[in-house]
């Protein structure tokens, strides 16, 4: 098995995971490893996550997400014998016709235009493409500034989370389902160019997440709501579960509430070997 970063890794962990460095941005680069490793299946993950609307983010979203994308289908396609499985968004706007799509980013942008080159390529090359939509996904080891995380570690440090209205309300799938719905993406036949959705087909608010999360961990601490901006356009969206179901055999499994409970058990155990190393 093989992982690829922009920076530098152990060239093979413990585990037998070969680690190799690459930019995905740089097209002669992406050919000339995935020509190396003639992999079966290419996952794609990488770039910028970020939905600010900031103008400042156009150009390195655009390249981060959208150049690679098009890098890792056109050397898999040139090269072939492999499935790609890419990563879709919840930014990505959905409703509507071709004239009325409009991105609220520039990651969604370039999220939807790197669905459009992926459907080109099964139809006008063959290329195994499948791209699988992770709603608001969550779980151990995430960047500590999504709102999961950075709720957990704030109440374990005895401090009242900052946060948004929390009004907005999404579908949460965790992070294990995730992984699940990938990996059964990888021989599925029969859904090269969909755009499958992952989560549970249930939305809940913010609201309500972060209160379960503050019973679990300080129920003493009380979140201060207002105290960030509401992210623009953020509308409800709940995941197509059945459409999901029927073409990739996947469904999540882990409820909620156990979820969290994993999660902040996680962050916890982290937390303590963190000060127990600063010690």
């Amino acid at each position: 098995m093989h992982a690829v970063s922009r920076t530098p890794h152990e060239h093979e962990t413990a585990d037998g995971l070969r680690w190799w460095q690459c930019d995905a941005v740089d097209a002669g680069a992406v050919h000339d490893l995935i020509g190396r490793l003639k992999p079966d299946v290419v996952f794609h993950f990488g770039g910028m996550v970020t939905a600010a609307p900031d103008v400042r983010l156009v150009a390195p979203t655009f390249h981060s997400l959208l150049t690679s994308t098009i890098n890792v289908l056109t050397a898999a396609t040139e090269i072939g014998g492999c499935r790609v499985v890419l990563s879709a968004s919840l930014e990505e706007p959905t409703e509507g016709t071709a004239d009325t799509l409009v991105p609220a980013s520039p990651y969604g942008a370039a999220k939807l235009a790197g669905g459009a080159y992926a459907r080109m390529f099964v139809e006008l090359y063959g290329t195994p493409v499948v791209s699988l939509r992770p709603f608001m996904a969550y779980g151990p080891g995430q960047n500590p500034a999504k709102i999961v995380p950075y709720t957990i570690l704030s109440l374990l440090r005895g401090e009242a989370p900052q946060l948004s209205s929390g009004d907005r309300a999404l579908d949460w799938v965790y992070v294990d389902d995730v992984v699940d719905a990938f990996v059964a993406a990888v021989a599925r036949p029969g859904v090269e160019g969909r755009t499958l959705d992952l989560g549970l087909g249930t939305a809940v608010p913010i609201r309500d997440v972060v209160a379960r999360v503050v019973r679990m961990v300080a129920p003493s601490i009380t979140p201060r709501y207002g105290a960030r901006p509401d992210r623009p356009d953020a509308r409800t969206r709940v995941a197509d579960v059945e459409a999901t179901a029927s073409a990739l055999g996947w469904r999540g499994t882990t409820s909620l509430d156990a979820g969290l409970a994993r999660t902040v058990e996680w962050y916890r155990r982290s937390l303590a070997g963190i000060e127990r190393s600063d010690a």
